[in-house]
């Protein structure tokens, strides 16, 4: 069994896009000498004041989540200012998902993803 340490990270004033591929490299373990991509050795990770983030650019009126249920009419879409204002860390997670692999991995991954 690999041993899983614990990294936490303060997330007040950085940019979401350039912390979410930190993490993103720690929940993989590419920061370890044994990495190995068919292996889910990567560490803990604890994010605090996710609320306190900053964006670049127009992304907090521009950008939009959609989601597509595959019944006619079921298109939702959810602006990434009305989702940063209800859960702040939906929108950190959502970040982060898409910079995982796309494998039975990824969700192994994204438990190891905590907020405070």
């Amino acid at each position: 069994m690999i041993k899983k340490d614990t990294q936490i990270i303060d997330a007040r004033s950085k940019v979401l896009g350039r912390l979410a591929t930190e993490v993103a490299l720690l929940l993989r373990g590419k920061n370890k000498i044994n990495y190995q991509p068919h292996l889910d050795n990567g560490a803990v990770v604890v994010i605090k004041n996710v609320d306190e983030m900053k964006f670049t650019g127009k992304k907090l009126e521009q950008k939009v989540y959609k989601h597509h249920t595959n019944y006619l009419g079921h298109l939702n879409i959810v602006k990434m200012k009305d989702l940063y204002d209800k859960k702040p860390a939906k929108v950190f997670e959502k970040a982060v998902y898409n910079m995982l692999p796309k494998n039975k991995l990824r969700p192994l991954m994204m438990k190891r993803l905590k907020f405070e």
